[in-house]
């Protein structure tokens, strides 16, 4: 894992409360406003802390907010539906949006900034400048995405920049997006601290996500099946269970229950390295990319005693 120096403490709660009253919350749509008040905030000695999205808020972003809020004076979330994510025939286009709900998420939240630039702003013409992290992004979702973590790390690289936080917090339900930012930042030399955050899930274990929208009812009652296959690996694990096929075996039966459910990939890898080991030792993540008709849903869990 990425190791980082301590960094000095926030402001108190006090102060906090004040400096949000001060500056309400502001949208910026500019990069040069953007960062021009980002570099009046870091002149101040106040903190910045990011959350970077793609718009259409649920619990889950806003417990990234919550929590990044413990750690820094300023909190920034990034709205931008990212077109270099994407690959030719996924759903850019139809991607859900509602930007005014997404405003009043955030202000309910207490938000300090909104960043929400154009798709011409971040990528003018004549743009041709993108980041890959080696190794970590051809694998799970790299194989049947191939462009997709280019686009990620291009893109968060360039809200580093624009945005200038201190502090970064990604959901660990995008478990792969956040290894490779990581490991961005750390080859990269970003002095920024990247931090995670819990899953956060339906009642029924459902991975919150903003595709869960696409789900029709009965394909959202199945979609269950995905965290229940990770529960089930834990459990063999639990039990002593380390034959990493046997493992996946078991979690593809209980998938493919799903009418029409196809398998993308189940893998089970090394925490930091993402690393397929022939067996688990101590600790193992398994991870899961599966669609359930045309969506198509990623949830993970970590094997442990």
């Amino acid at each position: 894992m990425v190791n980082f120096l301590p960094m000095r403490s926030p402001l108190s709660k006090r102060q906090n409360a004040e400096f949000s009253s001060e500056i309400k919350m502001k949208i910026f749509e500019d990069i040069p406003d953007m960062q021009k008040f980002a570099e009046s905030v870091r002149k101040s000695g106040k903190r910045i802390g990011l959350v970077p999205t793609m718009g259409y808020l649920h619990e889950g972003h806003l417990s990234l907010i919550r929590n990044i809020r413990k750690s820094c004076d300023v909190v920034v979330v990034s709205v931008f539906v990212n077109p270099t994510q994407f690959g030719i025939g996924e759903d850019l286009n139809k991607y859900p949006r509602d930007f005014k709900r997404d405003q009043e998420l955030c202000r309910k939240e207490n938000v300090d900034i909104v960043f929400y630039p154009e798709v011409p702003k971040m990528y003018p013409e004549g743009y041709d400048t993108y980041i890959t992290v080696e190794k970590f992004s051809g694998i799970m979702c790299g194989v049947s995405r191939p462009t997709h973590f280019q686009g990620v790390t291009t893109v968060v690289a360039k809200l580093f920049n624009i945005v200038k936080p201190h502090i970064a917090i990604f959901g660990e339900k995008d478990y792969q997006q956040a290894i490779i930012i990581k490991k961005m930042v750390q080859d990269l030399n970003f002095d920024i601290v990247i931090e995670t955050s819990p899953i956060i899930r339906e009642s029924d274990g459902l991975a919150l996500s903003s595709r869960n929208k696409y789900l029709n009812k009965n394909d959202r009652k199945n979609a269950v099946l995905l965290y229940q296959s990770l529960q089930h690996a834990k459990k063999l694990f639990q039990k002593g269970e380390r034959d990493i096929l046997i493992i996946k075996q078991e979690m593809a039966k209980m998938i493919l229950q799903i009418p029409n459910a196809r398998i993308d990939y189940i893998e089970i890898v090394a925490p930091d390295t993402l690393r397929s080991p022939d067996q688990i030792q101590e600790r193992a993540v398994a991870a899961v990319a599966v669609f359930i008709g045309k969506t198509r849903l990623i949830d993970n869990l970590l094997l442990e005693q």
